[in-house]
């Protein structure tokens, strides 16, 4: 049986070139379109096919580390993840492509199990040995696309994070932070940080939080509310609260909530004016 699967290994590697070229050839239509799409060499792809062929023709090798083979299994499977991701191919073109590894090479081998080269059980054995190791490269490929979707997620999430607390400078000395829905304590923390460093960037003197768009205000966003006035003003920067609706207002004294060490307005304007900016319309 060795002496057969030697043969076998030995017969893959040998011929990994006709076998690289096969897989490409072998590529269904939308696949290969999506690869045209891209542009890639044909030169690299067939390259690094021979590379997969090679490495799967050692694992049948008596001789051959089955350890240090399964690491270049992994190590095969983590470069094409890594390049379908660069180049943004999709997971299950990905997957298919591989796929087409095992498929050409059983097509090889049935020519030679027809000729009655070897017995139907050696060839069940190659499977049972190859198999497994396409298995590892596919997962191996899975979990590069997973950790790319991570990274582009978490990418996302700070984009957006960012987005939620604009610091909008309207004069000389006072900018505004318009904060829209929920305050929790992650989102105060950001709001404390971004409003300390744009506050020391654009040399302000005044910041309006403006509460308008914040749905509920209870004890928990009255105390994170508290925390960002306070590190503002260690810092020499004033605070005025504006937006506090008449709901919002009636559900935080009935919760025992003041703000009395706080400057509140109703407005944005009324705080404008209370600033020297602007005038109060003439009742």
């Amino acid at each position: 049986m060795k002496d057969e699967l030697r043969y076998i290994g030995e017969k893959i590697q040998e011929n990994k070139d006709i076998i690289a070229k096969s897989v490409l050839q072998n590529l269904d239509e939308n696949l290969n379109r999506e690869l045209r799409l891209l542009s890639l060499p044909n030169e690299e792809l067939f390259d690094f096919n021979a590379e997969l062929v090679y490495i799967i023709g050692s694992v049948l090798l008596p001789e051959e580390n089955k350890e240090e083979v399964k690491q270049h299994f992994l190590s095969w499977g983590s470069r094409a993840g890594q390049a379908a991701t660069d180049m943004n191919v999709s997971l299950t073109a990905t997957l298919q492509y591989v796929s087409n590894f095992r498929s050409v090479i059983w097509d090889i081998f049935t020519e030679e199990l027809e000729e009655r080269h070897f017995a139907a059980i050696t060839m069940l054995d190659v499977s049972k040995i190859i198999d497994p190791m396409l298995e590892t490269v596919s997962f191996e490929i899975g979990r590069q696309f997973e950790s790319h979707n991570k990274e582009m997620v978490s990418i996302a999430y700070s984009a957006l994070e960012e987005l939620s607390v604009p610091v909008v400078p309207i004069y000389e000395g006072l900018a505004v932070i318009p904060i829209v829905g929920e305050i929790d304590t992650h989102r105060a923390k950001l709001i404390m940080e971004t409003a300390l460093s744009q506050g020391s960037t654009l040399d302000l003197d005044y910041i309006i939080l403006d509460v308008s768009g914040v749905l509920m205000i209870d004890t928990m966003v009255a105390d994170q509310i508290f925390h960002i006035v306070q590190s503002l003003r260690l810092s020499g920067i004033k605070t005025i609260i504006t937006g506090i609706r008449p709901e919002i207002a009636q559900t935080m004294v009935s919760l025992g909530l003041e703000f009395r060490s706080i400057t509140t307005q109703s407005t944005l304007k009324n705080a404008l004016h209370l600033l020297g900016y602007g005038k109060l319309d003439e009742q």
